[in-house]
């Protein structure tokens, strides 16, 4: 490439690789996240004080992407392990000392600060079972495979007991879309599949809450106790089917400012976007998830390590299984287990850590494409 070439080049994209940021990455986020503002405006009935929030909670979550892309990808890479022990470490104390809200143990609160080390573990169990899989280039064998799974199992059981059954699948997940993705034969995806469902009887048994059999139970029969355990699902059900269309209307809808939809601006935001805004609202919601799933997954090929891949595309496959849990729970398909629309629904500890992963994903792209501009 010529000296006119590069500069050229590398004028036009100079400020997006000073801060590590792909633009059209970035572009395609954030029309999600002013929806989401636009949306718990709506689902808080015009609540001042939550949309205040919920700004600011966007605003950290975008500080803390800039600031976590600016790091090399070997940073995360060399502390995986390290951050995977102080997420382990805070886990045990959220299970001892932490606040209870609602009847679950799950926050630690700082004073200043108030967090909830689960979030945390969605991204560093990834990093950290990537880190050991992909280490050295050793051979997946079914020891490797199986020391993995205790990596994933500690964590997912610690949140399990606080208990936040929607949190610790979606690690449990995460963790095992890693061995997926790394390339494990099917001989060894039976095994850990195996090793799961036995697994599946200590979690119903000795895990679960009442109130979380409940749940899965009440999906097969909503209408036994349509006041009681079938509520949320019912109600949730006639928002999304009264939509219609084209909706009722942004801040119209009679089962979310009525207050009849419970946890309208966090678990169940996504049956006030169909009651007020119909078919029409989804699928817009619905094209830009894929816009930037599609374009993470553009950043996982063009990777250049096995590290930055696995944790490029896993972390886009979780956002991805988010979406489906979420709208699914809330349309009836699976059981309520209390997992946010991500980037949509009020809830500043979700948001900051998905974009904390979104941070780590620019990170791997743009400091490989900086360095390739000089060579």
């Amino acid at each position: 490439m010529s000296i006119r070439a590069f500069n050229n080049k590398f004028n036009v994209n100079s400020i997006w690789m000073r801060i590590h940021i792909d633009p059209l990455f970035m572009f395609t986020m954030v029309p999600l996240l002013i929806y989401g503002i636009i949306i718990v405006w709506s689902a808080s009935n015009q609540n001042i004080g939550i949309t205040e929030k919920k700004i600011i909670q966007v605003i950290v979550g975008l500080t803390t992407m800039i600031l976590l892309a600016q790091l090399p990808p070997k940073i995360y890479e060399k502390y995986a392990y390290y951050l995977y022990i102080i997420c382990v470490i805070l886990l045990v104390v959220v299970d001892v000392y932490g606040q209870i809200s609602k009847g679950s143990q799950r926050w630690l609160d700082l004073g200043i600060l108030r967090f909830q080390p689960s979030e945390i573990a969605k991204i560093v169990v990834p990093l950290a079972i990537t880190r050991f899989i992909n280490n050295d280039f050793k051979p997946i064998t079914i020891r490797r495979i199986f020391a993995a799974l205790i990596f994933i199992l500690i964590p997912t059981l610690l949140i399990a007991i606080q208990p936040d059954l929607g949190t610790s699948i979606l690690v449990a997940i995460s963790g095992l879309l890693v061995l997926f993705i790394s390339g494990i034969n099917w001989k060894l995806i039976i095994i850990t599949l195996f090793l799961i469902i036995l697994f599946s009887p200590i979690l119903w048994f000795f895990l679960m809450q009442d109130y979380q059999r409940e749940r899965i139970i009440m999906l097969l029969h909503p209408n036994s106790d349509p006041l009681g355990a079938g509520y949320h699902i019912m109600q949730s059900k006639i928002a999304i089917g009264s939509g219609g269309l084209y909706g009722k209307g942004f801040l119209l809808g009679t089962q979310s400012q009525l207050k009849f939809l419970p946890e309208r601006h966090t678990d169940f935001i996504f049956a006030v976007i169909a009651e007020e805004l119909g078919l029409i609202g989804i699928v817009f919601l619905f094209l830009l998830y894929l816009l930037l799933i599609i374009r993470g997954l553009i950043l996982a090929l063009r990777a250049s390590s096995s590290f930055g891949c696995v944790i490029i595309s896993t972390l886009i496959l979780v956002l991805f299984i988010y979406i489906i849990i979420n709208v699914s729970m809330v349309s009836g398909v699976l059981p309520v287990v209390g997992i946010p629309l991500p980037m949509i629904s009020y809830g500043g500890s979700s948001l900051v850590v998905l974009m904390a992963g979104f941070g780590i994903m620019m990170s791997i792209d743009t400091h490989k494409k900086i360095l390739s501009y000089y060579i």
